[in-house]
């Protein structure tokens, strides 16, 4: 293949581990990747501000596509560069989805100061509300998606099995995953409108850089990342990564806490 131009990472259990650590290996790589001008995009699961704040801990503030694809950001300018929301009916739907399953579900927003809004029971972890701080508001969901610009809903730390059975109920006018949550345990689901998932933020970053998007090497670890994997030139993927990422696997790379990710740096020049 031609070289890479783009270089795409996943945060949670690909660039650093369960404590949100990155290993010092790790972070020289991505040093290196800067001296050698190769752009670095992260393409996350994570809310944005949770993104932007875990990354500046280690000096890093690359441009990113937060919630799954749903919005594209450069948090150095502020700059947007992708958007997908819901269409007034389609969260309506998807909201009925949650609730009728006995789930009240963080509905993911982009107001002043507010990032998540949940109602009055929200099912979601504790601990997961308390990391949202101070952009977490309470309101009325059905105001809220009747309302607002909605751009994903999700629950951390659930059933597995019945967070399935939601996405399921979803399908026909939403997209979305059910992935393993190495902060909080169990598992997180996020919904989000049709078609929405990172490569599709990938493409617009590409777009607007003027990037080779058949040039791109991503790197991930979960059923949230494979169309990213399935569609980059290069895919590489952690060895204690799901079984669905590894097998779109053209490489296999160390766990985060381990400093895999440094092998990057060569296999982005091979």
């Amino acid at each position: 293949m031609a070289a890479v131009e783009l270089v795409v990472t996943d945060l949670d259990g690909t660039l650093w581990d369960a404590e949100e650590r990155i290993h010092t290996r790790t972070l020289s790589a991505l040093r290196l990747l800067e001296e050698r001008g190769l752009p670095l995009l992260v393409a996350t699961g994570r809310r944005l501000r949770s993104a932007v704040d875990t990354l500046a801990r280690s000096g890093l503030a690359p441009p990113m596509v937060v919630l799954d694809g749903a919005m594209g950001r450069v948090p150095a300018t502020g700059r947007v560069f992708h958007e997908s929301v819901f269409d007034r009916s389609q969260a309506e739907a998807v909201l009925a989805a949650f609730l009728d399953h006995d789930v009240e579900p963080c509905v993911y927003v982009d107001l002043p100061g507010v990032e998540v809004v949940v109602g009055e029971r929200p099912s979601t972890s504790p601990r997961h509300l308390q990391r949202i701080g101070d952009y977490l508001a309470r309101d009325d969901l059905a105001r809220v998606v009747a309302q607002e610009r909605v751009f994903s809903f999700g629950v951390a730390a659930g059933d597995p099995a019945a967070l399935a059975a939601i996405l399921r109920r979803c399908a026909v006018g939403a997209d979305g995953t059910v992935t393993r949550d190495l902060l909080h345990g169990g598992a997180t689901l996020m919904v989000h409108a049709k078609g929405v998932n990172k490569w599709a933020g990938v493409l617009a970053w590409c777009a607007v850089e003027g990037l080779d998007p058949q040039r791109v090497l991503a790197v991930g670890d979960g059923e949230n990342d494979i169309e990213l994997l399935s569609a980059a030139a290069v895919a590489c993927v952690v060895r204690d990564g799901s079984d669905a990422a590894l097998a779109l696997a053209d490489h296999v790379i160390e766990p985060a806490g381990e400093g895999g990710w440094s092998a990057i740096v060569e296999l982005a020049h091979d």
